[in-house]
């Protein structure tokens, strides 16, 4: 039984993946994983079946709340749109006027968090191992994928919601980032800040279905494969490295659906070549100091964690 305290800090644990939504390279999935949350969440975004919608038709409000876990969702939910109506505007200044804090604050948070995954795998064979390269691969590979130009219509819209959500809730995998690749990032951070409601609507259920869909999948993996699946998420976090690194030359350039011109594409590099490319302060002590912070607030959030399961 949970008590009024422990739904405040699952609220907190929602705002904080809705934060890491909004930045393209950091994965919610990735702060549900951290926070302990990640089996419930998908434990319970699973248990919305055809059993559960007859419950509710039937009007056993009582027995329906209780099989899709309902507190805990709507807790966590509420978190998330909080975040994503709050600090859309916020995390679109930081990373515009620092981004070497906030892209160091987010290496040093992914860069604990794998190995405190890889914990959990008690035995490491073959298969988890493979799982364990395939991921780093896989997420390296996407990270430097160029974006490009799509469409705006509202069935793409509710298909970009159905994809980026199925990255949202993969650790180490980022819907935003997958939201920038096919061209729709700025859009849909556009919509939030104007708030399109014919767009966000379409883009909810496209999200929405493509969670109950993405949820049972991840449930029945979880089930048969734990611990390759824990390797292929670990993986997934250390290969997105290169999205997060702080010091970034910008090799090309294309026009928003505004026809204002951004970056398209970029490729990591050292400090020192960062200040002789663009002659910037590559702000190294600061950088060091807030991935020091994302690791602090990671072990923090375990060491939390572990006592309130203790107490309870």
């Amino acid at each position: 039984m949970r008590r009024p305290k422990d739904y405040i800090l699952l609220y907190l644990k929602g705002i904080g993946m809705g934060g890491a939504d909004v930045i393209p390279g950091v994965s919610g999935g990735t702060v549900a994983f951290i926070s302990g949350i990640y089996e419930e969440l998908i434990n319970s975004i699973q248990s919305i079946d055809v059993n559960a919608f007859r419950l509710l038709l039937q009007f056993k409000i009582a027995d329906f709340w209780k099989k899709i876990n309902a507190n805990f969702l709507i807790t966590v939910l509420a978190g998330i749109v909080t975040s994503l109506l709050s600090l859309s505007k916020l995390m679109t200044y930081l990373l515009e006027h620092h981004p070497i804090q906030i892209w160091s604050f987010f290496f040093g948070l992914i860069l604990v968090s794998s190995p405190m995954i890889m914990r959990d795998i008690k035995v490491w064979s073959i298969s988890s191992i493979v799982s364990f390269l395939a991921g780093i691969v896989i997420a390296y590979l996407i990270t430097v994928l160029s974006p490009t130009e799509t469409p705006t219509n509202l069935p793409f819209i509710f298909f970009c919601g159905a994809l980026a959500i199925c990255a949202m809730i993969l650790p180490g995998i980022s819907g935003a980032f997958i939201l920038l690749l096919i061209g729709k990032y700025e859009y849909m951070i556009n919509a939030l800040i104007t708030f399109n409601i014919p767009v966000i609507f379409v883009f909810v259920f496209g999200c929405f279905l493509g969670l109950l869909g993405f949820s049972r999948i991840l449930g029945w993996v979880f089930t048969h494969y734990r611990f390759p699946a824990l390797a292929l998420l670990s993986g997934f976090m250390i290969g997105s490295l290169n999205k997060v690194w702080p010091w970034k030359e910008i090799i090309a350039y294309r026009m928003d659906h505004a026809g204002n011109q951004v970056p398209a594409f970029d490729q990591s590099i050292w400090p020192g070549q960062y200040l002789a490319k663009t002659g910037n302060d590559p702000l190294l002590f600061q950088a060091i100091l807030f991935a020091a912070l994302g690791i602090f607030l990671v072990v923090a959030l375990e060491k939390i964690a572990a006592l309130l399961r203790t107490k309870n």
